[in-house]
C-alpha cells in the first residue's frame, strides 16, 4: 500500500526530479550539451525512484504496455551518453510521452484548478480538447 505522506525520502526524490528536469532544460537551451542532458537524465530517474520507491519504479518501467516507452527512453539515454544528444533527446521525448500518457488526464484536471490557467482551460475550444482525451491513454 502506498503512503501519501511526505517523508524525507519523497522530498529528496521530488527535489532530484525537479533538478533533473532543470538540468535537461539547460542542456537543451545550451545547444544540446550532452553533459547537462546526461546529468538531467540521471537525476530524473533517481528522483522518480526515490519518490515512488524502487519496486514501484521497476514495476512501472517493466509493464507490458510501457515497453515501447521504456525502450525508447533507455535508447535515448544511451545516445545522449555516447554523444548524440539530438537523436537521444528525440527518443527520450517520445519515450516520455508514451510512458506518462496515462497521467495526462490527471494533469489536465489539476491544471484546471490553477486560478489563471484554469480560466484559460475553461474556454470552449481548449476545454473540448481536454474533454476529448479525458480518461483515455493517448495513442502514440
Amino acid at each position: 500500500m502506498m503512503s501519501f505522506e511526505m517523508n524525507d525520502r519523497k522530498k529528496i526524490g521530488l527535489g532530484l526530479t525537479a533538478f533533473g528536469v532543470f538540468f535537461s532544460f539547460l542542456g537543451v537551451v545550451f545547444v544540446f550539451d550532452k553533459g547537462l542532458l546526461a546529468m538531467g537524465n540521471i537525476l530524473f530517474i533517481s528522483g522518480v525512484s526515490l519518490t515512488i520507491g524502487l519496486k514501484s519504479t521497476m514495476q512501472f518501467f517493466t509493464k507490458r504496455q510501457n515497453y515501447k516507452g521504456t525502450i525508447s527512453f533507455g535508447a535515448g539515454f544511451f545516445f545522449v551518453v555516447i554523444g548524440w544528444p539530438i537523436l537521444g533527446m528525440m527518443l527520450e521525448t517520445y519515450g516520455f510521452f508514451v510512458l506518462f500518457s496515462g497521467f495526462w488526464p490527471t494533469l489536465a484536471v489539476f491544471a484546471q484548478k490553477i486560478p489563471v490557467l484554469g480560466w484559460i482551460i475553461q474556454q470552449p475550444y481548449i476545454r473540448s480538447f481536454f474533454d476529448k482525451y479525458r480518461g483515455k491513454r493517448v495513442p502514440i
